[in-house]
């Protein structure tokens, strides 16, 4: 007997499915929706808006005038209702997503292609579109308009940060020759203190405490982690346990370290009036501002060798991030930019100057599960002339739960870290629940 038959033997009806459009599918013919927003913007510019007119019925009166011996469904007049209020007051099909708070990122690829990313996790955004390229423009345009910049062919790509600390990113034909593209990296307010890392599992009260007593200590500290990874978030978080009297200079590309305090002085190279200037240069001045701290927003080029270079003065207390999978692919990529410079150094001595200059690296890490965990927190020595990581906290994975969360457990290694005694010269309270002499009596005779 074959399979259709049985629906029939048993008489089993069919139930019918929904089936819901996409948004870019309910307005079919795209031209004829262009034409009517031209049309509804157009009339709307030279109406003027009265105080007892309610906003609904004054968008709903300019459709209906546009929209004469047209035929549209319901669900066609909705769709074009939702565009020409999301294009009055906000930023057309980016208006609501823009709003929401639980997005981090906002990927625009095509006119129908549309990708948000919430906790780590990318998934395509099918309730929102553009009507086609220009539409995108438009609203590329009205969001650099807020900060006084423009995109076009003589410019085709542009970096910049937006009054509420997002940062986008526009790229245009000739440079993306599909077409615009647009994505924007939202300023991300949940996460304010290390309290909120411990809470989401990020890290360990241990791993605060002692990351919190390494900032007070003034020790070099190097920030490591892959795209999306929070390394600005820890950046601001560590930034924060720097004492008020301190003077703080920050050094970014675009500014998006946001530290609680008002002994702060920020550069950035993207907005300044020379635009040529680079990290090197910001740095350099900094040096001559008396800063008691300098936070550098990501280490990518020649400056890192100047970086080094003061940091094994010993007299600052560094936050600097670098972008990596892993602490040793951050370590190669830092010999690989200070060769760079065209200076004759030997390997080994280059080596010798990241011991010197780096206390403390943290390595922070997206994972699989689109969860962000400090995954290490490390110190560096020389063994044989050659560069050694020695952890101290680590994340161990041990596989996946029921529900694909990564399941792990954070250690704190049983040794004391060749930094501590270094941190007590400085007058931090002593983390003896951590580590204490008492650990090291035991190490010994454990050894005899």
């Amino acid at each position: 007997m074959k399979n259709n038959s049985l629906a029939k033997a048993f008489n089993i009806q069919e139930k019918n499915t929904i089936k819901y459009s996409k948004d870019y599918e309910i307005f079919e013919n795209k031209d004829l929706l262009s034409s009517l927003r031209d049309k509804i913007i157009e009339n709307l510019s030279k109406k003027i808006f009265q105080k007892d007119e309610n906003i609904s019925e004054f968008i709903n009166k300019a459709i209906d005038s546009a929209t004469i011996g047209c035929t549209l469904s319901n669900l066609e007049r909705g769709h074009l209702y939702n565009l020409i209020d999301n294009e009055i007051n906000g930023y057309g099909p980016l208006t609501e997503v823009l709003e929401d708070p639980s997005i981090n990122k906002i990927m625009v690829n095509k006119a129908d292609d549309i990708y948000i990313e919430v906790d780590g996790i990318v998934s395509k955004d099918d309730s929102i579109s553009f009507i086609d390229n220009d539409h995108i423009l438009r609203v590329m345009e009205k969001l650099l308009n807020t900060v006084g910049k423009s995109v076009n062919e003589g410019r085709p790509i542009i970096d910049v940060r937006l009054t509420d600390g997002s940062r986008l990113n526009a790229i245009i034909p000739p440079v993306s020759p599909s077409g615009p593209v647009l994505t924007i990296h939202k300023f991300v307010k949940n996460l304010n203190t290390i309290d909120d890392m411990i809470r989401i599992g990020s890290c360990t009260p241990y791993m605060a405490r002692f990351l919190e007593a390494c900032v007070l200590a003034k020790l070099n500290i190097l920030i490591v982690g892959n795209t999306g990874s929070g390394k600005t978030t820890l950046l601001n978080i560590l930034g924060n346990f720097i004492k008020e009297e301190e003077r703080i200079v920050t050094i970014e590309d675009i500014k998006e370290i946001e530290l609680n305090t008002n002994n702060v002085i920020s550069l950035e190279t993207i907005n300044s009036y020379q635009e040529n200037l680079s990290i090197k240069d910001l740095l350099n001045a900094a040096l001559r501002m008396s800063p008691a701290r300098i936070i550098i927003g990501e280490l990518n080029s020649t400056e890192t060798f100047d970086c080094l270079q003061v940091m094994n003065t010993g007299q600052i207390g560094f936050l600097v991030t670098i972008h990596a999978n892993n602490v040793n692919d951050a370590l190669k990529k830092i010999k690989t930019m200070v060769l760079l410079t065209g200076i004759d150094i030997k390997e080994e001595t280059i080596d010798d100057y990241i011991n010197n200059a780096i206390d403390i690296v943290v390595n922070i890490e997206k994972m699989k599960d689109g969860k962000k965990k400090i995954t290490s927190i490390s110190e560096l020595s020389l063994n044989n002339k050659k560069l050694e990581i020695n952890e101290i906290f680590a994340f161990k994975e041990k596989g996946l739960l029921n529900d694909n969360e990564i399941d792990g457990e954070y250690i704190l290694y049983d040794r004391i870290p060749k930094i501590y005694n270094k941190m007590l010269k400085s007058g931090i309270e002593p983390l003896d629940d951590m580590f204490s002499n008492k650990s090291r009596e035991n190490k010994t005779k454990k050894k005899k």
